[in-house]
């Protein structure tokens, strides 16, 4: 195949032989200033080439513009004469210009936009018509007739002249272009081909996880972990993913996996899509984030979306079981319709979402049989420590013995007023809880707390405690040796 070299001969070269000397000047110089004459015209052209282009883009805006105006004055209509229609142009242009305008002009400058061109011209031909009719020894019911005919014959000059500088400089531009290539400068120059390397984008990291809050050590609180469809055979939860009691985290729903669990069910063409363009669907811990939101929507109410997530979390077990292709293999075999892999699969998150739904209504009998609140219970400290209350039997004596070491410098009132204090504590709490105390049973103090709003309960521990009923005490041998 025959090479074309057609494209060398735009480039200019030159020689030192290229260049006539002069014998006053030295030949640098002159090179130099021959290098500056050619970067000179090539930005003189291209400067002419830009005014041009603008030049012409703008007088095609305004020139179709003009033939109507002429058009019209050479054809009034019966209700409006030329000069009234030309007088109502001018208000309008002058008094609600448009402010649209060339690229590059200022559209709050009236005299760079195009309807204030246009105002400019009519100003103009209002002038020169104007100054037509100025002779004395017009009648005055030939000036009308006279002074239409004038702006006629503007507006005729005007279309002439534009369309003729139109043409002229479409044909000066094509010149100037045709000069432009017929060199080669470094405008021209393009990048033809790159080898680069693009680095391989980061596996996605797995969803984050958010930890549980830990309860304080006086409520008690139950908290059961069960993996869901634990007897499906394809759908069966990892060993990393099940909860157990020493979790303190769950996985969080991401964004991304918010809006992938609001697809419709079946929806495993939309489902592929999402995947193809969202690689941070498929991670690690997204299955198990998914059954979280389910447990999470089937408890507020929110049924249908409960369902949603179930079957998008087994989506993507099924897609994790089949392997390094399987969400390929896994989506097309739903989306080509195989009715038993379908079945398969349907029929999992059927009985999924039923396992989760009974999951759910059971957390809720719990809650409500706990009274579905936090409790205030009394706990030892340690397996040593024993919890008593000293009930008072009713209110203090009318005479009170101090007997015994220790008591010698005790005030007799002072005892009274701490006794007095005792029974009006025990005397204001409920019956329930002062049948407990009497008992001396913890776990029936316990039970009427739990009963009791968390304030209220906190409150009645701390008058038990203030009163001196609740008592602490260690138990097992204590090493009292040489304490007198």
């Amino acid at each position: 195949m025959p090479l074309n070299y057609d494209k060398w001969q735009k480039l200019e070269l030159s020689d030192d032989s290229d260049i006539e000397g002069h014998p006053n000047v030295d030949k640098k110089s002159l090179i130099r200033w021959k290098q500056r004459d050619i970067h000179e015209k090539r930005e003189r052209r291209k400067q002419r080439i830009t005014y041009l282009r603008a030049q012409i883009a703008c007088n095609k805006v305004l020139y179709p513009r003009i033939q109507d105006i002429y058009a019209r004055l050479s054809a009034p209509s019966d209700t409006a004469s030329p000069s009234a229609y030309f007088n109502s142009l001018y208000e309008k242009l002058e008094k609600s210009p448009s402010p649209d305008c060339p690229p590059g002009n200022d559209p709050s400058k009236i005299e760079q936009t195009y309807d204030g061109m246009l105002l400019e011209l009519l100003r103009q031909v209002s002038a020169q018509a104007k100054e037509k009719i100025k002779d004395a020894s017009v009648l005055e019911s030939e000036k009308e007739p006279k002074l239409a005919k004038a702006l006629v014959e503007g507006m005729k000059f005007h279309v002439d002249h534009l369309g003729e500088t139109i043409t002229k400089d479409e044909a000066e531009l094509a010149t100037e272009e045709i000069e432009q290539q017929k060199h080669i400068t470094s405008d021209d120059l393009h990048e033809g081909f790159s080898s680069k390397y693009v680095p391989a984008k980061a596996d996605p990291s797995p969803v984050p996880l958010k930890k549980i809050g830990t309860p304080k050590t006086t409520t008690t609180t139950t908290t059961e972990f069960e993996t869901l469809n634990p007897e499906a055979s394809g759908s069966k939860l990892p060993e990393s993913s099940v909860l157990t009691e020493e979790d303190d985290t769950l996985p969080e729903l991401t964004p991304i996996l918010a809006e992938f669990s609001k697809i419709p069910y079946r929806g495993f063409e939309k489902s592929f899509e999402f995947i193809q363009r969202h690689r941070d669907v498929v991670v690690p811990g997204a299955s198990d984030a998914l059954l979280v939101a389910a447990f999470t929507a089937q408890g507020e109410g929110k049924k249908k979306l409960a369902k949603q997530c179930v079957h998008q979390s087994l989506l993507l077990q099924y897609c994790e079981k089949l392997g390094g292709d399987g969400v390929r293999v896994f989506f097309q075999k739903m989306i080509s319709g195989d009715p038993r892999a379908a079945k398969v699969f349907l029929d999992d998150v059927e009985k999924t979402y039923e396992h989760l739904a009974g999951r759910v209504a059971k957390s809720k009998e719990e809650e409500a049989d706990a009274g579905g609140k936090e409790q205030i219970q009394l706990v030892p400290e340690s397996p040593d420590q024993t919890i008593g209350f000293n009930v008072p039997e009713g209110p203090p004596p009318e005479k009170i013995v101090l007997e015994g070491p220790g008591t010698e410098d005790m005030d007799v009132e002072e005892v009274r007023k701490a006794l007095q204090f005792r029974w009006d504590v025990f005397s204001a709490f409920p019956e329930e809880l002062q049948a407990a105390l009497k008992d001396g049973s913890l776990d029936k103090v316990n039970a009427v707390l739990g009963d009791l709003d968390i304030a209220e309960a906190e409150a009645v521990v701390h008058n038990l405690d203030m009163a001196g009923i609740l008592s602490f005490a260690e138990g097992g041998i204590r090493d009292e040796t040489g304490k007198a």
